[in-house]
């Protein structure tokens, strides 16, 4: 596999890696009782309930990263997988560790 190709697979693969966490660190954080963060996602759960609001927007964003990843051949793919997976690190992961460490230490 060309270098370029595997570096856009490799960002895939990382960006549903981080889009699982998410969803559940997000499912196991509200009933902890904390609120999610994303008011479009927060109405869902209001609408649509924990479960079936977060595979709807989990579902949507990994459909989204796949049509993204097949354009491999374009030079902007992995710029956009590799900002994608810095978004969900910085708003997303790091959040969620936080609050969990957070909660280890209270129980220890």
């Amino acid at each position: 596999m060309a270098p370029e190709r595997q570096r856009v697979y490799d960002l895939f693969v990382l960006n549903v890696a981080l889009q699982l966490f998410d969803a559940v660190a997000t499912y196991q954080g509200v009933h902890f009782g904390w609120r999610e963060g994303n008011p479009l996602l927060a109405s869902a759960f209001t609408l649509f309930g924990l479960g079936p609001g977060l595979l709807l927007f989990k579902a949507k964003a990994c459909g989204l990263l796949f049509l993204l990843s097949r354009n491999r051949n374009c030079q902007l793919a992995s710029a956009a997988l590799a900002f994608v997976a810095a978004v969900y690190s910085v708003f997303s992961l790091g959040p969620w560790l936080a609050e969990f460490l957070i909660l280890l230490a209270k129980t220890v």
